[in-house]
């Protein structure tokens, strides 16, 4: 099964329990006892939080993927030619000097959405996913900005 429908299901799973749990909720709410009220309020925001939360994180990630698509047409994908570790990663110091690199291009181009997605996958290739991601999310806010020179999702 591939991921998109993965996350789809996931999502459909979690559409059923916002709505059934919003279902309940609104019967707690009709009872009129102040602390089933209380749980009515709070079965009723936290499945709707989280149904939020999962359309953040899909659309974000369609945005990645529609950008990745759009790099990988115009051939600015970084080669996966770093030598790799026995499970597969990138060793870390040819990582980090091509890290290097993209870091002083992302200097030289802050604007620049392709910049950035490179950057993200740099940072990830050196094992920091952390700033990975805050990179790739300045990349999808750089995209979604430049609506003239891309197709979006």
């Amino acid at each position: 099964m591939s991921q998109r429908a993965i996350s789809l299901l996931l999502a459909a799973a979690v559409a059923i329990y916002a709505g059934f749990a919003l279902w309940r909720g609104w019967f707690l709410l009709l009872t009129g006892d102040p602390v089933l009220i209380v749980f009515g309020v709070a079965i009723a925001v936290l499945p709707v939080l989280g149904a939020w939360m999962l359309y953040r994180e899909l659309k974000f990630g369609w945005q990645m993927q529609a950008m990745g698509r759009q790099l990988a047409s115009e051939g600015g994908l970084l080669r996966d030619d770093l030598p790799k570790t026995p499970s597969g990663r990138a060793q870390l110091e040819a990582a980090d000097e091509r890290f290097a690199e993209l870091s002083k291009a992302a200097e030289a181009e802050p604007e620049d959405w392709r910049v950035w997605f490179r950057l993200a996958l740099g940072y990830d290739e050196s094992r920091d996913r952390k700033r990975a991601r805050r990179a790739m999310r300045t990349a999808v806010d750089l995209y979604v900005s430049d609506g003239d020179s891309n197709t979006q999702a």
